[in-house]
């Protein structure tokens, strides 16, 4: 058996409330075609009145024979209109069915689209909060499941429940029209009395097959465990206990996987004992009346052609109010996504960037993730305009949330930052944004050529333009040097290329940005000694006359910045240029000297080696 893993089900109370509240939120999306819905219901009654029509002209046709059974020459007593009419309403009934179809589909892929954008669109303009607290598999998945949920909802809904519900309505009310009300009494009871009886038992067996999942993937989940951990099973020979704890969640999911089709049995033959009493009850009223003279043979056929057509559709009401019910829930999945709040927005008078100098400034800045943790304490520091200040510190002395609080992935609880005398909260992000320019620690690059990761960084620049920033980046030669040059595929999170390859890349797409500002975040902390000189010259050659925030551990990169802050415990303790800092003999001078040692050692054994 194959496993797929199980969609995660709301709970049944929730799902029955926000079922109407997806609907009411993607009609609008349907109604911005208004003219080809009209025209696609149009054709749906079109089509079902066609397909009513075909049994009243059967009936028509047989009391026209009638007659003249015996008769040689009976079929020239029967209108040949009518047999005619016959194959019209036939093909009329699939013609009208495939216009609908033809012309709704634009609908459902645009409005499809629509959200799958929107909700794209929204997704990207949540806080990195939000993003770091959910799975981005998981968000993604919702927005697939979702726009396939739309899908399903509407070919189920416009082309299975809706076409049925319309020939329920004209057959009970031709029948209650033309014969005795017994008629439509019996398929008005017979309808809602099978319609209960299958939304009860599918209730059932969708809680059954939820169990089902939920065992199977446990069984799933058990056995990789243990393959994946085979070499400690056999350490401590534990082979017949694994295989017990396997067993126990086959058995449940055997139990389970039983009770789900024998719910499956029970449905089907209570639908099919339900139809069998139906027509029996029908074709023994028209006996009746056909016996009595109040009715004709023709009568008889076209009572009992009516109730076959009702069921046939009848017979997938279960899969379909099954479908229906789980394409709702995925979508009210995705809708939910469209309604998380945006933590970090544009105020409404919000205004662009007006960069001069581009200095920067901290004032008094409190900030924390988590309210029962603070992670900046009242922290103040002024970067000059195309002056270089360095952070120091030890891991978790808030040194890289000076990055992410510059370019407002979060807000500060207390204080404010500026950038020539504008609060960022103020701004438009987009303008701040495109200021700004990041070298991050962790280099990730899209699955994509070099070419389209340096244009990363301005999208639209010519191959001119990406070259002339990969030479600045000193990346230029070993590009030219690969067989494909610039279009060379990097590979998953850009896993092909080195560290200091990847790190080069970054530079380039951060110099072709050209911002005012640009932050270095420990950017070259996970390189090697030879390669951390070729990207300090690097960044050392495109910090000049730019505002710049050196986010460091090694202490050697930035021991000629303008200004060098130590932090501890989310408080600047020290400031002042390296030189300065060393004089001083403090917590600076103490990390100094234990690197230099550090250093000192791997010289050493490095000369010796």
């Amino acid at each position: 058996m194959r496993w797929s893993p199980p969609r995660e089900a709301l709970p049944a109370d929730r799902a029955d409330r926000n079922d109407w509240k997806a609907l009411k939120t993607l009609l609008p999306y349907l109604w911005a075609y208004k003219g080809r819905v009209l025209f696609a219901l149009a054709c749906l009654v079109a089509a079902k009145l066609a397909t009513v029509s075909v049994p009243i002209l059967l009936k028509n046709i047989v009391d026209g024979l009638s007659p003249a059974v015996q008769s040689v020459g009976a079929v020239l007593l029967v209108p040949m209109a009518l047999i005619v009419g016959y194959g019209v309403l036939r093909l009329s009934t699939s013609l009208f069915t495939e216009l609908r179809e033809f012309f709704f589909v634009k609908v459902t892929q645009a409005a499809t689209r629509t959200l799958a954008l929107k909700t794209f669109r929204h997704l990207l303009s949540l806080s990195l909060r939000y993003h770091l607290e959910r799975r981005t598999g998981a968000v993604t998945r919702e927005i697939d499941q979702g726009i396939r949920g739309i899908s399903s909802l509407i070919s189920f809904t416009l082309y299975s429940i809706l076409p049925t519900l319309i020939e329920i309505a004209l057959v009970f009310g031709y029948l209650l029209w033309n014969y005795e009300i017994w008629f439509a009494a019996i398929v008005g009871v017979s309808l809602t009395v099978y319609i209960t009886f299958t939304v009860a038992v599918t209730n059932w067996r969708t809680a059954l097959r939820r169990r089902w999942n939920e065992f199977e993937s446990k069984a799933q989940s058990r056995a990789v465990d243990s393959l994946l951990n085979f070499e400690t099973v056999k350490y401590f020979g534990n082979e017949n206990y694994e295989a017990r704890r396997y067993d126990e969640t086959l058995a449940d999911s055997q139990r389970t996987a039983v009770l789900s089709q024998q719910s499956l049995n029970v449905l089907n033959a209570g639908q099919q004992a339900l139809i069998a009493v139906a027509l029996t009850l029908i074709l023994w009223r028209a006996a009746l009346g056909v016996a009595e003279g109040r009715m004709t043979i023709g009568d008889l056929v076209l009572v009992n052609a009516f109730m076959i057509q009702l069921y046939i559709p009848m017979n997938f009401l279960g899969v379909i109010y099954r479908e229906i019910k789980q394409s709702l829930a995925d979508m009210d999945r995705m809708f939910m996504l469209l309604e998380q709040n945006r933590e970090i927005a544009d105020d409404p008078d919000a205004r662009p960037l007006a960069l001069r100098t581009a200095e920067v400034r901290f004032e008094h800045v409190d900030f924390s993730y988590d309210i029962r943790r603070q992670v900046l304490h009242d922290v103040s520091l002024t970067i000059a305009g195309g002056s270089t200040t360095a952070v120091v510190g030890s891991t978790g002395s808030g040194k890289s949330t000076l990055a992410r609080l510059l370019f407002r992935f979060y807000d500060v609880d207390a204080g404010r930052i500026l950038i020539d005398g504008q609060d960022v909260r103020s701004l438009k992000q987009e303008s701040l944004r495109a200021a700004i320019g990041i070298v991050p620690q962790d280099t990730v690059l899209f699955n994509d050529t070099i070419e389209y990761n340096i244009a990363y960084g301005r999208p639209g620049a010519g191959r001119e333009e990406v070259a002339e920033a990969a030479r600045a980046a000193h990346i230029h030669k070993f590009i030219e040097s690969l067989p494909d040059v610039y279009e060379t595929r990097v590979g998953e999170r850009g896993l092909k290329l080195s560290g200091g390859e990847k790190q080069r890349v970054a530079i380039a797409r951060t110099l072709l940005k050209n911002p005012a500002i640009l932050v270095f975040d420990e950017a070259t902390s996970a390189l090697d000694s030879r390669t951390e000189r070729v990207i300090q010259q690097a960044l050392d050659s495109i910090s000049e006359s730019r505002t710049t925030l050196v986010i460091a551990h090694r202490l050697s990169t930035i021991v000629h910045a303008d200004q060098i802050l130590v932090m501890d415990h989310g408080r600047i303790v020290e400031r002042g240029t390296h030189a300065e800092l060393i004089a001083r003999g403090g917590v600076y001078a103490s990390m100094w000297e234990i690197q230099s040692r550090e250093q000192a050692k791997i010289e050493a054994t490095l000369a010796a080696a």
